[in-house]
């Protein structure tokens, strides 16, 4: 390990080239790497420390940031920022030293930042059978937008996939007719990892009806009917948010749903017909097990109802 005489701010610009080049991170999560590292980057300067070289950063530095986060207050509502939020400030700092690290520059070590814990971690939200199917015939299928809605929809369950790889789909990457019942379709998601996504009969059975609805030229797989002309009509993920909390509030589903519920409604649906996580974090593109452990509870909730039906304890005399 050398010395880097160049001071911390000096390091952004290699430190988001690295997130690019070695982690293959996209243009987005980028973004927020650059948008929660310039929070402690302006901690440095308000504290006089934005000279601090690499090898001069400390866990007092580290504590006395923490205790920063966990006293800040957001501006509009007046309250702390969660532990959830503080974290991602952490998170980014953890990959900063990672990238020192990477690049053999003396640095504190990443594993000297730990996570504030959260005591009012939620659950992951996720809908039942009984919702999906009330979300489902919210939209109106005789008009053209709810013929494409109610395709999102299903595309989304059936395949789990994220909102951002929604939109990047192409109408040529979906060969279908009337008769298909399945297609399997490969894509690119997060951190440019390719993997597989399964579309079902049911998904398929809408997607055709709303093909029939397309006389245009336009790429994109789902598009806006209202984009101003000159102008892509690619349907944005903010679009589909918006039209989909107009389903939740018409369907009477938990008002927290989002296009990424339907995400994790996909996974808890797999496991509780008994898919291993391990089979999961295939179907979700995860790069590491630990993104996949969130769905834990479904799992462990599974396995005690198997211990307690099929388990013989429970039929010994003694």
């Amino acid at each position: 390990m050398k010395k880097n005489q160049k001071p911390l701010p000096d390091h952004l610009s290699d430190f988001l080239d690295w997130l690019d080049i070695e982690k293959g991170l996209s243009s987005k999560s980028q973004e927020n790497y650059n948008r929660f590292l310039k929070k402690f980057l302006d901690w440095l300067k308000l504290n006089n420390l934005e000279g601090l070289k690499p090898h001069e950063l400390n866990a007092d530095h580290i504590w006395k940031y923490r205790v920063f986060l966990s006293r800040r207050y957001l501006p509009k509502t007046k309250t702390p920022l969660k532990k959830t939020t503080q974290n991602y400030y952490l998170i980014a700092l953890r990959s900063f030293l990672n990238y020192f690290a990477d690049r053999d520059i003396l640095s504190l070590p990443a594993e000297k930042i730990k996570l504030a814990k959260d005591r009012d971690e939620k659950q992951v939200s996720f809908l039942n059978l009984e919702q999906l199917e009330k979300l489902f015939l919210a939209p109106d299928t005789s008009k053209k937008q709810g013929l494409r809605d109610r395709a999102i929809l299903e595309v989304l369950f059936s395949t789990g996939m994220r909102i951002a790889e929604l939109v990047s789909l192409n109408r040529d990457q979906i060969k279908i007719n009337s008769g298909i019942k399945e297609l399997e379709v490969g894509i690119i998601g997060k951190g440019q990892k390719a993997r597989t996504v399964y579309f079902s009969e049911r998904a398929l059975f809408w997607l055709f009806k709303y093909f029939k609805t397309r006389n245009d030229n336009e790429k994109a797989l789902f598009i806006n009917y209202r984009s101003k002309k000159g102008a892509s009509s690619r349907l944005t993920p903010r679009s589909i948010e918006k039209n989909m909390k107009k389903y939740v509030v018409m369907s009477g589903v938990p008002i927290t749903t989002t296009p990424h519920v339907m995400r994790h409604s996909f996974s808890t649906d797999l496991l509780n017909q008994g898919v291993d996580l391990r089979i999961l974090q295939e179907f979700l593109g995860h790069k590491s097990i630990a993104a996949t452990q969130i769905y834990a509870h479904v799992t462990s909730k599974k396995l005690r109802e198997i211990h307690r039906k099929f388990h013989s304890g429970r039929r010994l005399k003694t």
